[in-house]
Parts: C-alpha cells; sequence; structure tokens
C-alpha cells in the first residue's frame, strides 16, 4: 500500500529524482573511495616516509571530500523538496476527495479521523519517503561498493562481512515483525485520542452544564492512557533494537582487529590495507544500520498509506452523470414522486413513498414528530443522499441526471444546525454569491433580521466570526445562515428547522420579510412550531416516513389525527406557559 500510494505521487517529480539518485551515487562513490586512499597514504607514504606522496593523497581526499559533501546537501534539499511536494499532493487529494463525499460518507468515516488521515497519517508517509530519498538510496549503493572495495583489500577477511550482515539483518527483521501490530494500534489510538479530544472542545457548554469535567477528564485519560501504552511497547522494542546494532557492530570491529593483526603478523596484510577494511566494514554496517532504521519507520508509515487510501479509493455514493441534463433557468418546480430512502444498513427506510410538489412563488411547509423524516426529506432535494426509489424532480429534471453543481446553484439551504465559518460577517454571506456587493449583503441581514445586530457589531460587516459562530449566539448565527441563503439568490429555498432558535415576534417579521423576496422562489420549510407555517401555502405532514396528510392549515384540523395530536401539544404546551 505504501509503495502504491508514493509511487502515485512521486511520479509526477521523477526528474528530480533522476537527479537525486545520480549524486547520491557520487556521494557514496565518494564515501567509498576515501577509506582506500587512507590506506594508501598509510602503506605508501607514511611506512616508507614519502613525504610528497602524502600531500598529494591528501589534497585528492580533500578534492573528494568537498566533491562527496556538496552531493550530499544538493541530494538532501531535493529530498526534502520532493518528500514536501508529496504531503502536499497527498493531503490536496484527500481533501478533494473528502469535498466530494456525500453524507453516508462522512458518517461512515467520522471527522475525527478523517482529520488524523488528513495531517497524523500524511505526515507519517512523508517522513519516512524524505528518510528513503536521504538515506535509502545510498545504503544498497554503499552495502555493494562496501562488499567489493572491502574484498578488495583483502578477500581473507571478506567472511567477516558474510557474517557480521546477515546476523544483523536477521536481529533487525525480528524486532521489526513485533513492531507491527503496535503500529497499527497507535494509529487507532490516535483516531481515539482525537475524537475525544474533538468532542470535548466542541461540547465544552453541555459538559459543563451537566457538571460532567471528572467524567470526560476520565475518558480523556483511558484514551490517552491506551496510547501511551502502545507507544512505550514500541518505544520499548526501538531501545532493544539499538543496542542489537551496537553489540554486531563492536564485535565485527573486534573480529577485524583481532583476525587482521594475525595476518598482518603473517604478512599477509598491511596496515593500510586492514585499516581500509576496517573502514569498509563500518561502512557497510552503516548502510545496515540505515536500512534497519528504515525498516523500522516503514511500518508505521505502512499502516498510515493504508489507512489514506482507504479514503482515497472510497468512491462517494453520489455520482455526477456522464451526460448531465441542464435544468431550466428561472423559477423551477420542485417534486417527489414516490420517494422512498433507507439508510445503508438500517433495518426500516426514512422515507416511504414521499410524494410532494413545490410550485414556484408558493411555501410548502413540513411537520411531523421528531424522528418522521423531515431533515432527510430536504437532504434527496440537493442530493444529499440518492433516493432508494422514486424521483426527486427539479424543473422537470430528475436530480441523478443533473450536474451536482449545476443543481446547487439552484438552491439556497438553511441546514438544521448552521455553521458559520471562521472570518467575518461578509466572508461567510458571500459563501452565497462571491460576487455579491455590500448593499446586497445589508438587504439580505435586513430581510433575515440581523441588520441591527451586524450594525451594532465594531465592524460591521468585516466584524469577525469564529469557527462555527461561538461568538454569536444561537439566533444570530440562525439569522446570518438565513442571510447567506438570501444572497445566493436561488430558484429553491429549503429551510431546515431554520426558525427554531428564533422568538415568535421575530419569527414573524422574518416571515413577512421573506415573502416579497422569495415570490418567484419554491420555498420548502421544515418546523417544529405550528405558528411558522400556519400561513404555508401547503403543509405535509409527515408521520414515520409517510405523508398522512397534505393541505392547508385549516384543512388538515378536520382530516389529519397526526396534525391536529401537534397542533393541540402545542396550545397546551403554550397555556401552561
Amino acid at each position: 500500500m505504501l509503495y502504491r500510494l508514493v509511487r502515485t505521487h512521486l511520479t509526477p517529480y521523477a526528474a528530480s529524482l533522476l537527479v537525486l539518485l545520480a549524486l547520491q551515487f557520487v556521494a557514496t562513490i565518494a564515501s567509498l573511495y576515501l577509506p582506500s586512499l587512507n590506506g594508501r597514504i598509510i602503506d605508501e607514504g607514511v611506512a616508507v616516509g614519502d613525504t610528497g606522496f602524502i600531500m598529494r593523497a591528501g589534497a585528492i581526499m580533500l578534492v573528494v571530500s568537498l566533491v562527496q559533501i556538496a552531493a550530499t546537501i544538493a541530494a538532501t534539499r531535493i529530498g526534502a523538496q520532493s518528500a514536501a511536494s508529496l504531503g502536499r499532493d497527498i493531503r490536496a487529494r484527500v481533501f478533494r476527495t473528502v469535498g466530494a463525499f456525500s453524507a453516508q460518507e462522512l458518517s461512515r468515516f467520522g471527522a475525527p479521523t478523517l482529520i488524523s488521515r488528513s495531517t497524523n497519517d500524511v505526515t507519517q508517509v512523508q517522513t519516512v519517503v524524505y528518510m528513503m530519498l536521504a538515506m535509502m538510496v545510498s545504503a544498497p549503493i554503499m552495502m555493494v561498493g562496501g562488499v567489493v572495495m572491502a574484498i578488495r583489500e583483502d578477500a581473507g577477511l571478506s567472511w567477516l562481512v558474510a557474517v557480521a550482515v546477515p546476523a544483523l539483518a536477521i536481529a533487525i527483521g525480528l524486532v521489526i515483525r513485533q513492531m507491527i501490530p503496535h503500529f497499527r494500534a497507535m494509529q487507532t489510538a490516535v483516531d481515539s485520542v482525537n475524537r475525544i479530544l474533538r468532542e470535548q472542545i466542541t461540547g465544552i457548554r453541555v459538559v459543563r452544564a451537566f457538571v460532567r469535567e471528572d467524567v470526560e477528564r476520565e475518558r480523556f485519560a483511558e484514551a490517552n492512557t491506551t496510547y501511551t501504552g502502545t507507544a512505550l511497547a514500541v518505544g520499548k522494542l526501538m531501545a532493544l533494537a539499538f543496542p542489537i546494532v551496537m553489540v554486531i557492530f563492536n564485535a565485527s570491529t573486534v573480529a577485524v582487529l583481532w583476525f587482521g593483526a594475525q595476518r598482518i603478523d603473517t604478512g599477509d596484510m598491511q596496515i593500510g590495507a586492514l585499516t581500509a577494511f576496517m573502514a569498509y566494514l563500518i561502512q557497510i554496517l552503516m548502510s545496515v544500520m540505515m536500512a534497519t532504521f528504515m525498516a523500522m519507520m516503514i511500518p508505521r508509515a505502512t499502516v498510515s498509506a493504508g489507512r489514506i487510501q482507504e479514503v482515497l479509493d472510497t468512491q462517494t455514493s453520489v455520482h455526477a452523470p456522464a451526460h448531465p441534463v441542464a435544468i431550466p433557468t428561472g423559477p423551477v418546480r420542485v417534486e417527489l414522486r414516490d420517494v422512498t430512502f433507507a439508510y445503508p444498513g438500517a433495518e426500516a427506510p426514512v422515507l416511504r413513498e414521499v410524494s410532494l410538489v413545490a410550485e414556484p412563488g408558493t411555501t410548502t411547509a413540513v411537520v411531523g414528530s421528531t424522528g418522521s423524516g423531515k431533515t432527510t426529506l430536504l437532504g434527496v432535494i440537493p442530493r444529499l443522499h440518492d433516493v432508494t426509489s422514486g424521483q426527486v424532480l427539479v424543473g422537470g429534471v430528475d436530480v441523478r441526471d443533473a450536474d451536482p453543481e449545476h443543481l446547487w446553484s439552484h438552491i439556497g439551504l438553511v441546514p438544521q444546525r448552521p455553521y458559520l465559518f471562521t472570518g467575518t460577517v461578509a466572508s461567510n454571506l458571500r459563501y452565497g454569491d462571491p460576487d455579491a456587493t455590500d448593499d446586497e449583503l445589508w438587504e439580505a441581514l435586513r430581510v433575515a433580521q440581523a441588520e441591527d445586530f451586524v450594525r451594532e457589531m465594531p465592524d460591521g460587516l468585516e466584524s469577525p466570526i469564529s469557527q462555527g459562530g461561538t461568538n454569536v449566539s444561537g439566533g444570530q448565527r440562525q439569522r446570518l445562515a438565513i442571510a447567506r441563503a438570501l444572497v445566493s439568490k436561488a430558484d429553491i429555498y429549503l429551510f431546515d428547522d431554520a426558525f427554531s432558535a428564533l422568538d415568535v415576534a421575530t419569527d414573524a417579521r422574518l416571515r413577512a420579510a421573506l415573502r416579497p423576496v422569495t415570490r418567484d422562489a419554491a420555498v420548502i420549510v421544515v418546523a417544529q412550531r405550528v405558528s411558522t407555517i400556519l400561513h404555508a401555502d401547503r403543509i405535509v405532514v409527515l408521520d414515520e416516513g409517510r405523508v398522512v396528510g397534505s393541505g392547508s392549515h385549516e384543512e388538515l384540523l378536520e382530516t389529519c389525527p397526526t396534525y391536529l395530536e401537534i397542533v393541540q401539544s402545542q396550545q397546551a404546551i403554550e397555556e401552561a406557559a
């Protein structure tokens, strides 16, 4: 999985990687040449007292060292740039993929793991790619070249290389094998910590209101302890790896000196050759150490790559058609024909054979008890979900046959939980229309009954809005979301319980101001308060996903027991209040 992900995203940088490979080759060859040159200085210069040879060979060593340094710096820079570019490209692709997800895929993954995969997991892959480009490329060249040069210096000691290298590789391989399951558990633990922390930050008011700080601290401590325990297990194995490397490394050095001294004593080897052989053995073992160090990082990066690839391989359940049909311009009609919708894995559908028509210039209200499918009904119109059966028509075109971007351009949506983005009042309103003028923004605010409180803000339209709109009240947030929808000048307005946080007087003023603005649009309103939809052109009553009544307020009072029950229950509450 790691290879597939890296190969896909490093292909555009193939030319840079070829240059890096050439530089690493030059740097490694220079590094391999230095011990041999040093051995010759000892045997042919120091041993016989030839100062001239020492100076000439020393000058060559200096030049070779400078070449090695320059090539290493250039290769490291290219490797860092390539790894950073890879991380950027993967994050961008994950962002684009998640942005195309429908509500179904978002619910399947959840926000905490998607954030973790696009940050922590991408960082793991980026780090291991950088280490591979900076170290792993030179390791095999160093290993093969070191073996060749060591045999060239003295074939009689080459058996030490044949013993030391496999011993080091096998020992580290056994340690790495134990680390892989811990790396998988670690990434899952990171998701848990992110999820709990996100819930606690987002729901801090609820936590404090119910005095649940101690419970939440314990919940976070449990997840944190799990993560810490997994990280400690990995750390212990990593700590075990380095003593193993050093034992084999030092034992190999002692063996070279022991057996090399015997060969020098018999005249089969010179001191300079022994020095060079030892340097080559050190280079070989160092390359093995680099390879094993990389091998310890690869399992965790492989797990991260698998999690990233899972997101990238997930296809949205809402597909754009190959040959989209254009929705007519101007006022459009919304029609649901025998719509049935069930969430994947659900035992029963949320909507059952729902049919309704919303004509341009009319207001259609949808009421029902909690869980009756009102929000889901609004969700199938902008195609946040694809219906299980039946049709959703906008301007006579099935929404599955229309281009999603074109469909959304016809719709102004105010969700049940209005969300504002970090920025200013103006930047949030211009989500509806990036080219809207300040006058158009003020007009939308006036209709949404938000003009007064925005003018009271220190900077007016340029007043800051924090993430989620937490620096304004629930009613203000709701009115800003309504204004944002009005700025879009849409042909269809969907209000999903968008007036719930407003007092009765503000609700009435807002609905009165909306009528002239939406006179040519099809308006569909989901509401809990009957007073909000009392004067709607048509009221549709849902019960357990079915339409059990449709008509005006007066007609439903006489013909629909479910609607009558809703009205009476609200009247009883108001009288009690």
